[in-house]
């Protein structure tokens, strides 16, 4: 899933480039914006009790980007486990003439909001991340013995 981004001038540092923590919160809004549109919304996400938790999340910088570069973000999934109990997301950072900027990677879970502890997410997270575009180097996880 492709997504445009606007980069706003409160989003530079005193080099007049994007800071770093912009990225990570590019990379969250995007993933919240697909999983909205897909119908895991905050709303659902409330009545349900459970939400996501992120564990990792790493951004790769690789080109500048300034005020008034015209980007878009690609949203992919790159690993699931079967029940939804772990999945990873690459987000691609790209200007309009096809340069790659950064790449933040993310693995999560789902949380319990409730009890506070991990859990397996209804089947509408499920059909949710499914729905997610797999990246070509996309993994099904292995639900590990206890």
């Amino acid at each position: 899933m492709v997504q445009n981004l606007e980069v706003r001038w409160a989003d530079l540092d005193p080099n007049y480039h994007v800071r770093h923590s912009v990225y990570y919160d590019w990379g969250a809004t995007a993933r919240m914006n697909f999983l909205t549109a897909a119908g895991l919304t905050a709303k659902l996400l409330n009545e349900q009790h459970f939400g996501p938790v992120i564990f990792r999340e790493e951004c790769i910088f690789r080109r500048e980007i300034y005020f008034g570069d015209v980007l878009t973000i690609d949203v992919k999934t790159t690993k699931l486990r079967r029940d939804l109990g772990r999945f990873s997301i690459r987000h691609q950072i790209t200007k309009a003439d096809g340069t790659v900027c950064a790449i933040i990677n993310i693995d999560g879970a789902f949380i319990d909001t409730l009890t506070r502890k991990l859990t397996v997410p209804p089947q509408i997270a499920y059909d949710t991340f499914t729905k997610m575009p797999m990246a070509d180097d996309f993994e099904w996880l292995e639900v590990k013995p206890a």
